[in-house]
């Protein structure tokens, strides 16, 4: 497989090459040029390529955070290999026999161990030491040994071992220390450090072709969109809750305590250790706070909202008790969201922003997102590990096609209606709070 640095590159020459032949003007008369100066023609020529291709540059490249830190391994891209022509992957030497499996193979085998065994193996060589310091693997262990809840202090390695009590390895946030390995090259694990890292570039937000409405009534709502099964965002129609005044980090913590906790992935954490982790983590796919039962856990925050006018008709109701999962608070820093899926049941959703903004990509039931590959039952979807993976390596795809995602970026105050059906993804632009319910429509 090539490297995310050669793809680029070969990328950007291909596009460049398009360019150029488009350029080019069937219908010019060459004998026109012999009454022009040919340094002048030629130097303007290179002036409107270089101009094409700085235009290139910047639609193609991708940009780093300006505070990203470097590799904490130093771990570099496969591509980089082949301008070190004298170098020697050290991935490759330090695995020994096992030098000939996949990366992901490696990462797999090394899953089944325990902390302790991670820690001995990373002894074995400088290869070693950097696959078994791969944060996924202490994050797995983590959400695995502490279902009732953790605090984390800087890295997911960092948190397992204070977490396990081990006192002469207490450390304090930021002060691990780790060895960066020279001359290691790959791609998969340098992707993840770089979808932690990468700005959301410019071209993935500008898209906004989403219906907006505020102020319509139910009638024109059920006509417009439920029944023809179409997403529309709505301004203004939460404007009366008083979640949308209260609802802040310190109201929050303050109202839930040490008492509250709530769901995030497989483990039950306190809010303020939440936001703990939230502030200091910087990792591919940043855990993200979704909680069925947070009105029946808090009920001061089921009564500072209410349902939207419009989705109020709810044919789930008549479960009554029976009812499963509907309505979730859900938290998270930026890049954390959910990737591509479709709502279970047959259910329609609305979204509400309370705080922050979020990016939304919809896909009509007919139409199956690019690298999104369901069973032919729908019960599983195989997709891109993160939604940054997704932007970087398949969004440029939508562009040509003839049926076009539904893009839009949802704001504090504002309510997306996902219909049944509907293929979406969407991912956290800034730290975001929201509520968001599941129902069945007529």
């Amino acid at each position: 497989m090539l490297s995310f640095r050669m793809m680029n590159l070969l990328s950007r020459i291909k596009t460049r090459t398009k360019k150029k032949i488009k350029r080019k003007n069937p219908n010019q008369n060459p004998h026109k040029l012999k009454n022009q100066n040919p340094i002048s023609s030629i130097t303007k020529n290179h002036s409107s390529l270089v101009e094409e291709e700085e235009e290139e540059d910047t639609k193609e490249c991708f940009s780093i955070k300006s505070s990203a830190p470097s590799h904490t391994h130093g771990v570099q891209p496969l591509g980089n290999l082949y301008f070190n022509p004298g170098s020697i992957n050290s991935r490759d030497t330090g695995l020994g026999n096992l030098h000939t499996l996949t990366d992901e193979l490696v990462l797999d085998i090394l899953g089944f161990l325990d902390g302790n065994s991670l820690g001995v193996l990373a002894c074995v060589s400088k290869s070693f030491y950097v696959f078994t310091n791969h944060e996924p693997l202490w994050r797995n262990l983590v959400l695995e040994n502490f279902v009732d809840g953790f605090q984390y202090n800087g890295s997911w390695k960092s948190t397992f071992v204070v977490s396990k009590g081990y006192p002469l390895l207490h450390m304090a946030s930021g002060d691990v220390r780790s060895f960066k390995v020279r001359d290691f090259y790959s791609d998969y694990l340098f992707q993840s450090w770089l979808c932690a890292n990468l700005e959301m570039k410019g071209e993935w937000l500008e898209r906004d072709n989403i219906v907006r409405k505020r102020g319509i009534s139910v009638a024109e709502f059920v006509a417009n969109f439920e029944e023809v099964n179409k997403p529309v965002l709505l301004e203004g129609c939460i404007d009366n809750w008083d979640a949308l005044r209260n609802w802040d980090r310190d109201y929050l913590v303050n109202l839930c305590g040490d008492d509250v906790k709530f769901s995030v992935g497989p483990v039950e954490i306190k809010l303020k250790d939440y936001f703990g982790y939230s502030d200091q983590v910087r990792e591919e796919r940043p855990l993200y706070l979704f909680d069925p039962k947070f009105a029946e856990k808090v009920p001061k925050l089921g009564l500072e909202y209410e349902v939207p006018v419009y989705f109020r008709e709810d044919l789930f109701g008549v479960l009554g008790n029976e009812r499963p999962d509907y309505r979730w608070i859900i938290i998270g820093p930026a890049g954390s969201g959910s990737s591509f899926h479709v709502d279970p049941n047959s259910t329609s959703a609305w979204n509400a922003v309370i705080k922050g903004s979020k990016k939304w990509v919809l896909f009509p039931p007919d139409v199956i997102p690019p690298g999104v590959h369901p069973s032919p039952d729908g019960a599983e979807v195989a997709s891109p590990v993160s939604i940054i993976e997704w932007f970087m390596n398949f969004y440029g795809a939508t562009k040509n096609w003839k049926k076009k995602p539904i893009e839009c970026i949802c704001k504090a105050g504002e309510v997306i209606f996902v219909p049944s059906g509907w293929w979406h993804l969407v991912i956290n632009l800034e730290e975001s709070i929201a509520v968001t319910q599941n129902y069945v429509s007529r």
